[in-house]
Parts: structure tokens; sequence; C-alpha cells
């Protein structure tokens, strides 16, 4: 088997040196060897490091996919929090959604002024209790 020189890792992975010598600190992937003063990883920390690119860009935090790692360094992906995090998920696409119409109609409201137009101002009623409702959920989580 090859062992992958650090550089080599940054360049296939897209990562920085840095950040190899991060997550390593913080245990989400392990050298196996030193060349020097060169850091060695075996070929599947490639897939390691494609699957914290992915879990990052999912919104989970690196403690979250710490522990989607076992002892081994293989992954363990629990349903469960992918199941909540695709919920999460579209929760948001539907928040985005409403922001880009909303936009979109602001653009586009052939009336003289925003503050004229009915539309526009029930999307700003709207969003308003949205926000109000988020900020209770929120408090309540927190008690």
């Amino acid at each position: 088997m090859r062992l992958l020189d650090i550089g080599e890792v940054s360049r296939q992975a897209g990562v920085p040196a840095s950040a190899l010598r991060y997550y390593e600190e913080i245990g989400l992937i392990s050298s196996v060897a030193r060349r020097g003063l060169r850091r060695q990883f075996e070929p599947d920390v490639l897939l390691q490091l494609a699957l914290i690119s992915m879990g990052k860009a999912a919104g989970f935090s690196l403690g979250d996919i710490s522990a989607m790692f076992g002892r081994d360094g293989k992954p363990d992906l629990p349903r469960k929090d992918m199941h909540d995090r695709a919920n999460e998920l579209d929760r948001q696409i539907l928040e985005l959604t409403a922001l880009r119409d909303t936009l979109r109609h602001v653009a586009d409201c052939p009336a003289p002024s925003h503050m004229e137009c009915p539309t526009f101002m029930r999307l700003v009623d709207l969003a308003g209790k949205r926000r109000r409702k988020g900020i209770k959920v929120r408090l309540k989580t927190l008690d």
C-alpha cells in the first residue's frame, strides 16, 4: 500500500494542509507515519475527507462529524441524524423559496411605492410573524 504525503492529500482533497493538521489534532483523521517532518496518510483518508466536506456542507459541526466515525476511522453514519438534518434543510429550502419569491415580487411590483402594494405589505407581515414565532420556539428550547 502506497502512503500519501500530506501535500498530496491536500491537493487531491482540496483541503489546506493546515486543516489536515487540525483535523488530525481533533481526531477526525490520523496519519500513520512520517517521512521526515511530513505526515503520511493511508489512501482511505480521501474518503474520510470527502465525508467531512459533505457533513460540513450539510451543516454538521466538526464535533457532530467526528461522532460519525467509528474508532477505526470508518464511517458510522447515524440515520436518524441524517433524517433530522434533511428535514431541517427542507425547512430552510421553504424559507429561502419564500424569500426568493418576495424579492422577485419587490423587483417586479408595479405599485408606485412598495408601501402601497398590498401583496408586499402582506409578505412583510407574514415574515414578521414567522420571525416572532421562530424566536419564541428558540427561547422555549433554551429554557
